[in-house]
């Protein structure tokens, strides 16, 4: 196996550099990245113009992590094989599970996938980066200027002017910590990783598993109600930005999906469970279980034609064959998540791992009947 050499760096605020310390020990990462004026307005992009500067001499490649995750001891070996199959890509090994990107994800791990492809109108998760090292120098000079604070929607602006979206990594290795945010991200709540996994899954999966880069129409959901992005959205007016309830863009998926507010209602009716939304709807309330059962409806749907569409023509290789245990374990991880990253910030806490497994379960439910739909009906 060809050894990639990669330098890393943690960007880090005065305030957590001790925590920061204590991580660039841990996973032996190459130092720290400190904010050059950490008394003026808080800045992460002024403090990853700092982290992606700081290659060392040598490197191919250039991983940027942020002090409050948590992460196995091997990270780097596993960047580091990630790097020698995508040489060529801006590579995440984070994602949000409350986000577009987030939903990307889940649906990609429903349909099997082990890495996806970005939504060119949102932030770039930026808690875990690896860029190749020219492509970084070029994030540098492109971001040198801008009054942006915020790295990750730099890092978007960046990939957009390149035509190519950063690849996520649907397992998870790296976890966000702490709810607290120096940038001004503590009004999100709870934000945790959409498919959590245990570094030797995640390693053998996104060595061999192949590679979701078309969404389609991508269900998600947002402080408690569901929305649709649909294809080409980022061409909008508002750059995509928008939120389009799943009842408002239904029409304009209608003749593909040969879905209808009308359907979905029956779908709803039929084959929701009664007693499990009932449960659900006793603590979050029955228009968010509702919302959430069709949501996931809609996503078991898009994963088993995006399965069918694609995984034969993205594979890694023909010998290549991904241990299937692991891949059951990775969609139980993305689906463990829906529930509560569909929640509100402030009602998050009030999900508890009883309520949890609750809202998994009852989850489950509405993506089987969502496969089912797209088996019965599939696109043409």
């Amino acid at each position: 196996m060809t050894v990639v050499p990669i330098s890393s760096a943690v960007m880090t605020h005065p305030v957590r550099e001790r925590q920061a310390q204590e991580l660039v020990s841990r996973l032996r990462l190459g130092g720290l990245a400190l904010d050059p004026a950490p008394h003026d307005p808080p800045s992460a992009l002024r403090t990853a113009l700092v982290a992606w500067s700081a290659v060392s001499p040598g490197a191919g490649h250039h991983l940027v992590v942020q002090d409050d995750v948590s992460a196995p001891p091997d990270l780097l070996a596993l960047v580091g094989r990630a790097v020698e199959r995508f040489p060529d890509e801006a590579l995440v090994f984070y994602t949000n599970w409350h986000a577009r990107n987030g939903s990307a994800s889940r649906l990609a791990a429903l349909a099997g996938a082990a890495w996806v492809r970005a939504v060119p109108e949102e932030f770039t998760p930026s808690l875990a980066v690896c860029l190749p090292v020219a492509l970084a120098a070029e994030f540098g000079a492109f971001a040198r200027d801008s009054a942006e604070r915020h790295d990750d929607e730099v890092l978007s602006g960046f990939f957009r002017t390149k035509g190519r979206m950063s690849l996520l990594a649907v397992p998870n290795v790296v976890e966000h910590i702490g709810t607290s945010s120096i940038n001004g991200h503590a009004a999100q709540g709870i934000r945790l990783a959409v498919c959590p996994m245990d570094a030797t899954d995640a390693d053998g999966l996104l060595r061999r598993g192949w590679v979701l880069e078309e969404l389609d129409w991508l269900p998600y959901m947002r402080y408690g109600e569901g929305y649709l992005r649909l294809p080409g959205q980022e061409k909008a007016a508002d750059g995509g930005r928008g939120h389009i309830r799943w009842r408002d863009a239904l029409p304009a998926i209608a003749r593909s999906s040969q879905l209808t507010e009308e359907r979905v209602r029956d779908l709803v009716a039929e084959h929701m469970p009664l007693g499990l939304a009932t449960d659900v709807a006793r603590t979050f309330g029955p228009d968010f279980a509702e919302e959430l059962w069709v949501h996931c409806l809609f996503m078991g749907r898009q994963a088993a034609g995006a399965a069918h569409r694609h995984a034969p023509q993205n594979a890694a290789g023909p010998a290549d064959v991904v241990d299937e245990d692991a891949l059951a374990r990775l969609k139980e991880a993305a689906v463990s998540t829906v529930g509560p990253a569909g929640l509100s910030p402030e009602r998050r806490p009030e999900a508890g791992p009883e309520k949890i497994r609750l809202m998994t379960e009852f989850a489950w439910t509405a993506i089987r009947a969502g496969e089912r739909l797209w088996q019965d009906a599939p696109d043409g």
